[in-house]
């Protein structure tokens, strides 16, 4: 079976290449030459762990995977994949449909005539699929089927989800388009993935209703860190206990600075956007909530700063990660170097260090300064701000660090650093809900 993915952003690049490995003749197609020329020789346009030997295995002669900017390419394929970005619109909470229905309006020019499955993978306000099928229909005619199936990645992790996804969701509207889609994850569910058949707008609600109930979970928490700090409390300890109850469960329930990249926050604020839009934006109001106490977090970081250092102009700051998350260079809407430019800002001189994101930080903030190590950033400085929670901040000898600071002031804004050896190293300890 041949496979065409439309799209060659995060979800699909990693898409394209998970298609390929699982044995089927694949073509990416994007707009952008200049992402499809890297990507054509192997190499990624972002850091995602396992994506690069995935590509390597399957492009050149001989290969399964290829890509071009060439729509025509899509024609001869069975089965296409939507993997277009749905970015938040400027000046409003909605998500932007614009690049999504270019690229089915560019790929039903192909398509005409033809009886082929187009599966969207995007994500997308609910009603959109209804309505991408009408327009494929009008396009391309009736034999043009639409189906949804959201895509569940995380970053960092996702060649493994593509390949071994935990659950599979086709919403169709016709037992053709579920046995076309169970063909073509025939591998994946003979290992006992579960698979969720569902209308189209069910299979909408799904990814944005679980991005709703993970970020609810994160701020409760960061809510609750918050009463820990005024009342004495230990936050680690509390989510500890709560998490024994198996109606909550432990994960997502680490305080800190909250979520940030390309996906939680703005599929929040779109599914609200979407929610009053059908009438029932009150019962989701607490969204707006939710985003206001994830945000603010990132202004209690630069207030524990101030709250340790008094003024902070001429000041010399350390940041640890600038990348929203671990295994990823991923720096959109990142709570770490947002806190970096408020630092900034507030007229501290700071200097970050990433072991990947160094580069798309710079190209987000130009006016912050990265180098090349955590000693080069912690040379001279009088605080420490460990911000992105990557496993070599966590290995740091606390006491071999000490040598190279001003002042042995550490603000651990993840809570995951070993807090009683930093102390014991001479470290000023300061965490989000622990004393």
């Amino acid at each position: 079976m041949r496979v065409s993915v439309i799209g060659t952003g995060y979800l699909g690049a990693v898409h394209a290449a998970g298609m390929a490995e699982l044995g089927f003749e694949t073509v990416g197609i994007d707009v952008d030459e200049a992402k499809v020329a890297l990507l054509s020789e192997g190499k990624a346009p972002f850091f995602e762990p396992g994506l690069e030997p995935l590509l390597g295995k399957h492009i050149g002669e001989g290969g399964r995977l290829r890509f071009t900017t060439d729509f025509s390419a899509a024609a001869d394929a069975e089965v296409h994949f939507l993997c277009i970005g749905t970015p938040q619109t400027p000046g409003s909470d909605a998500a932007d449909l614009t690049y999504v229905e270019s690229a089915v309006r560019a790929l039903g020019e192909q398509l005409k005539g033809r009886t082929t499955l187009v599966a969207g993978k995007s994500t997308v306000p609910v009603g959109t699929a209804a309505r991408l099928q009408e327009m494929l229909h009008e396009i391309a005619g009736p034999g043009v089927e639409l189906a949804w199936n959201p895509e569940f990645l995380r970053e960092g992790f996702a060649v493994e989800d593509t390949l071994r996804p935990d659950r599979l969701v086709f919403g169709v509207a016709s037992e053709a388009a579920e046995t076309k889609l169970r063909e073509v994850y025939a591998q994946t569910i003979s290992t006992g993935t579960p698979v969720v058949v569902s209308d189209y707008a069910t299979a909408e609600l799904v990814k944005v209703s679980a991005n709703a109930f993970l970020a609810t979970k994160i701020s409760f928490i960061n809510a609750m860190s918050e009463v820990c700090d005024l009342a004495g409390g230990d936050v680690t300890v509390l989510a500890d206990a709560i998490g024994f109850d198996e109606r909550i469960g432990r994960k997502f329930l680490n305080a800190g600075i909250g979520f940030g990249g390309g996906c939680l926050p703005k599929d929040i604020r779109a599914f609200r956007a979407r929610a009053i839009e059908l009438g029932a934006g009150e019962s989701f109001e607490f969204l707006g909530e939710i985003d206001k106490i994830n945000l603010s977090r990132r202004a209690k970081v630069v207030s524990m700063a101030e709250g340790l250092l008094g003024d902070l102009t001429g000041r010399k700051v350390a940041v640890f990660g600038a990348s929203f998350k671990p295994k990823s260079d991923d720096v959109r809407d990142s709570p770490a170097l947002d806190v970096a430019r408020r630092m900034h800002e507030a007229g501290a001189e700071v200097r970050i260090y990433d072991p990947v994101a160094a580069v798309p930080g710079k190209r987000s903030r130009p006016e912050l300064t990265f180098v090349d190590s955590a000693v080069e950033a912690a040379t001279d400085a009088e605080l420490v701000l460990h911000l992105t929670e990557w496993p070599e901040f966590r290995e740091i000898d606390a006491a071999e660090l000490a040598k190279v600071v001003a002042a042995p002031n550490v603000i651990d804004a993840r809570n995951c650093l070993d807090r009683e050896a930093w102390k014991a190293a001479g470290w000023t300890y300061r965490g989000l809900g622990v004393s």
